[in-house]
């Protein structure tokens, strides 16, 4: 068991799936869950996702917001709120296009597929196949590039 692991309370697992099943539910309800409704979007026909993402930012904010400024804590990990700063690269920019079109081809992103499947949308096991194929074919080309690479001698 890794050291991250142990220092979660033991209701942890427990709220992850509550908050789970939270999420699938409130997209479910909005009908984000749907993947015409996010075609729909898409094509700019249907703005209901813009406010759906829009409040969900919100109060994603402000819970970050206020939850920092009372403890400084994470609440369930008891860690310390940090910044994680990823840099914008070539492999962010490429890995965000072939997302980008995935979903536009699909009309569905990894969450709401999940929650399509609650509503009975059982043809997105396709496209969870699909985004399963393609991670695992992201990880194999990724090991591939990595041990083509001549080691370096310098520390980093």
């Amino acid at each position: 068991m890794s050291g991250e692991s142990k220092s979660r309370g033991p209701l942890f697992n427990v709220l992850i799936v509550v908050g789970g099943l939270i999420f699938g539910f409130g997209l479910g309800f909005s009908h984000m869950a749907r993947p015409e409704v996010v075609l729909n979007f898409l094509q700019f026909e249907d703005f209901g996702l813009l406010f759906v993402m829009g409040g969900a930012a919100v109060v994603t904010g402000v819970t970050f917001a206020v939850a920092s400024r009372s403890s400084g804590r994470a609440p369930l990990t008891g860690k310390a709120y940090t910044r994680r700063l990823k840099s914008f690269d070539r492999n962010v920019l490429i890995g965000g296009g072939i997302f980008g079109v995935g979903w536009g081809l699909s009309g569905i992103c990894p969450g709401a597929a999940y929650a399509s499947l609650g509503i009975g949308n059982y043809p997105i096991l396709f496209a969870i196949g699909g985004m399963f194929a393609g991670a695992y074919a992201q990880g194999l080309w990724r090991k591939h590039s990595v041990s083509d690479r001549p080691v370096s001698s310098e520390a980093d």
